[in-house]
């Protein structure tokens, strides 16, 4: 199963995003958006940049 965005509003009302793996675990969440788009464009900026993502240790 592949891993999946869910797009939910916190207590606060903000909208976020978490990603999760196909095992069900979180694996990513995102910041709070006043938005619903803004929170879209969070998912679709994870989505264009995260495939050649460099993995640095720091």
């Amino acid at each position: 199963m592949a891993g999946k965005f869910e797009l939910y509003t916190d207590k606060s009302g903000e909208y976020r995003f978490r990603l999760k793996a196909g095992n069900g675990e979180v694996i990513a969440t995102s910041e709070g958006y006043s938005s619903k788009a803004g929170a879209l464009s969070g998912i679709e900026s994870v989505q264009r940049n995260a495939p050649g993502a460099e993995v640095v240790e720091v």
